[in-house]
């Protein structure tokens, strides 16, 4: 009977042998952890945009899980908030209740970053001591490990870039931090995916080596639109170009507008037009793929592999509605709680598609080996 870590068949039988309990219990401790990491970034993406990032204007890893207990305490953090921009060109008038709201959602998104790590090391911990992390897996939970870690530092690091010179920080810190958080959602699940029994799941003889490839460049593209959405996100350019499908008057804007800025490649980081037109095109490619995709799997795919494809497919329809429906419904009457729920949807999606993705990229690597 294949083993259910699927270990190399030279693997000693004795020295790791893993039961089924054992195998449920490291899939649902990654499980879990993707979905708190899940439970982060939507949590990251409220604290933004509630301009609520740049309240805690220090980096403490281990004392600034304790928030301000006094009034002192308090009027000492409001006292180093109002000496960044942020407060001084944007909230000027913001009173100290209104600083305890924003601080709360920071430190609130602080907090679970610092569970997330205890969770991680604990449970890492547990099952090595008990023996249930399988031959070869402890590299890959290191790796796990050390991107926490630093993805850790990197929030700082942008948090950072917006105490001095700026009111927000770099579209390409925030970038880079919600990619890290992605690449550590994605390993989970993909990690989880291959621990347990193999699901049926197959494909005709000779298209086994397609589908994976097509299945993986998707992946890769929903990294490439997730990155872009950040951009869109830190250069506020969801609020310009409020029409869909045409942009500027027509498909594309002009290249004098897509390339304004000196050097070109500026562009692609500081050019809220040229984001949003990526990020839209983008969005077309990846849903042209995901239907081709779709397509090939009911004519050439069993099992849950056929099936991933049609619910890849359909987080990237939801995905791209919630995405138009964000874009053109901003107005002065959306800036409030309504605008913020639709966009926060439309992040939370964006992170289904890449589950959904991971697990038919998996899934279709052992269907076509």
């Amino acid at each position: 009977m294949e083993d259910w870590f699927h270990f190399p068949h030279h693997a000693p039988a004795i020295e790791h042998r893993i039961t089924r309990e054992n195998a449920t219990g490291l899939r649902n401790w990654l499980f879990a952890i993707a979905a708190l990491v899940f439970a982060m970034v939507l949590l990251g993406g409220a604290t933004r945009l509630t301009e609520s990032g740049l309240s805690i204007t220090q980096w403490k890893p281990v004392t600034g899980v304790i928030p301000p207990l006094s009034e002192k305490d308090w009027l000492d953090a409001f006292e180093q908030y109002k000496e960044i921009p942020q407060f001084k060109q944007l909230f000027p008038d913001m009173d100290l209740a209104g600083f305890k709201v924003i601080y709360a959602w920071e430190w609130t998104h602080r907090l679970l970053g610092r569970l997330i790590g205890l969770v991680f090391v604990v449970g890492f911990a547990w099952f090595w001591i008990r023996d249930r992390i399988p031959q070869g897996y402890k590299p890959k939970l290191f790796a796990i490990l050390a991107l926490g870690g630093l993805q850790g530092v990197v929030g700082w690091w942008m948090v950072s870039s917006g105490l001095v010179n700026r009111v927000e920080v770099a579209q390409e810190r925030l970038a880079i931090h919600l990619l890290l958080a992605a690449a550590l959602f994605s390993a989970c699940i993909w990690i989880a995916g291959g621990l347990g029994p193999r699901a049926p799941s197959s494909v005709l003889h000779g298209d086994g080596p397609r589908m994976r490839f097509v299945s993986r460049l998707a992946l890769g593209i929903v990294f490439v639109q997730l990155g872009l959405g950040a951009l869109v996100a830190g250069l506020r350019a969801g609020f310009i170009d409020n029409t869909w499908p045409l942009m500027e008057g027509g498909f594309s804007p002009s290249i004098e507008t897509l390339f304004s800025i000196d050097p070109w490649w500026r562009n692609f980081l500081d050019n809220p037009i040229l984001v949003q037109f990526l990020h839209r095109l983008t969005a077309y490619v990846l849903l042209a793929l995901t239907l081709l995709h779709m397509i090939d799997a009911l004519s050439n795919a069993k099992g849950k592999a056929r099936t991933g494809a049609i619910i890849v497919f359909g987080h990237v329809v939801l995905q791209a509605s919630l995405g138009i429906a964000t874009l053109v419904m901003i107005g002065p009457e959306w800036l409030g709680a309504p605008h913020i729920a639709l966009a926060l949807a439309h992040q939370a999606v964006g992170f289904g598609v890449l589950a959904v993705t991971t697990l038919e990229a998996r899934r279709l690597g052992e269907a076509a080996s």
